[in-house]
C-alpha cells in the first residue's frame, strides 16, 4: 500500500475520542475470588458479582468468611501472583489500545491489581480499595464512588468521548446501558435471560468486531 494512503487509512481508523470501557474479572483475567476459593478449599468464596447483584452484601459475606477462617490479604495476594490473564486477553487489549482509548472499570481492589495489570502492560484501571488492619486482616472496603462504573462512563461522555462498554456481571449492566454502545461478554445464562435486550459475545474476536463495527458506524 502507498505510504500516504496507509497513513490516511490509519488516521481515519484511529480516533482518540473513541473509548472502550471493559470490566476486568471474567473479561480479561480469571475471577480472583474463584481462584482463591479453589486455592483454600472454601466453595462459598466462589460467589461473585455474576451471582449476587448486591455488591455490599457480597463483600460483607466475603469478609466474614475470611475472618472466620483467619485468611488475610497476603494469602489472597499469593494466589493472585500466580494468576495470568485469560488466553488471548493480552493480545485483545493490546489491539484495542492501538485503535481506541481503553479504560478498565472494575470492582476489584488496588491491593489485588498490580501483578495482573503488569501482565496486561498496565492499561488504565479505575477500581476500589480494601481496608486492611496492621496484621493483614481485611476489615472492610471503600468504593471509589457509588455506582462507579456508570458514573465513569457518564463522566467520559460529558467530555464528548464516544464510549463502548462490555462486561459479564450484574454490576456491569449500568455502565453498558449508560454507554453509547455496549454488550455482554461471556455472561452467565441467567444474566443473558434477564437482559435479553443486550447482545452477548463469547470470543475476543467477536467482541473486537462488535467494537469496530460500532465505531465505524458512528
Amino acid at each position: 500500500m502507498d505510504c500516504a494512503l496507509l497513513t490516511f487509512s490509519c488516521l481515519c481508523y484511529y480516533n482518540p475520542m473513541n473509548m472502550v470501557c471493559l470490566d476486568l474479572e471474567g473479561v480479561l483475567i480469571p475471577e480472583i475470588w474463584i481462584a482463591f476459593s479453589n486455592a483454600v478449599g472454601i466453595p462459598e468464596l466462589r460467589r461473585t458479582t455474576r451471582d449476587e447483584p448486591d455488591y455490599d452484601k457480597l463483600m460483607n459475606f466475603r469478609i466474614d468468611i475470611l475472618t472466620k477462617n483467619n485468611l488475610k490479604l497476603p494469602d489472597i495476594q499469593r494466589v493472585i501472583s500466580c494468576m495470568d490473564p485469560l488466553p488471548g486477553a493480552f493480545e485483545f487489549s493490546d489491539a484495542l489500545r492501538k485503535k481506541y482509548q481503553l479504560v478498565i472499570l472494575s470492582d476489584t481492589f488496588e491491593q489485588f491489581a498490580k501483578p495482573l495489570m503488569a501482565k496486561l502492560s498496565f492499561p488504565s484501571l479505575f477500581c476500589n480499595s480494601l481496608e486492611i488492619a496492621k496484621d493483614g486482616t481485611v476489615t472492610g472496603y471503600r468504593l471509589r464512588q457509588q455506582n462507579g462504573k456508570r458514573e465513569a462512563v457518564k463522566a467520559f461522555k460529558s467530555i464528548n468521548m464516544r464510549v463502548f462498554a462490555a462486561g459479564d456481571s450484574f454490576n456491569d449492566l449500568s455502565m453498558i446501558r449508560e454507554a453509547d454502545g455496549g454488550c455482554l461478554f461471556r455472561a452467565p445464562e441467567q444474566i443473558r435471560k434477564d437482559c435479553s435486550d443486550l447482545t452477548c459475545t463469547d470470543s475476543f474476536d467477536d467482541l473486537q468486531k462488535k467494537i469496530d463495527d460500532f465505531f465505524i458506524c458512528l
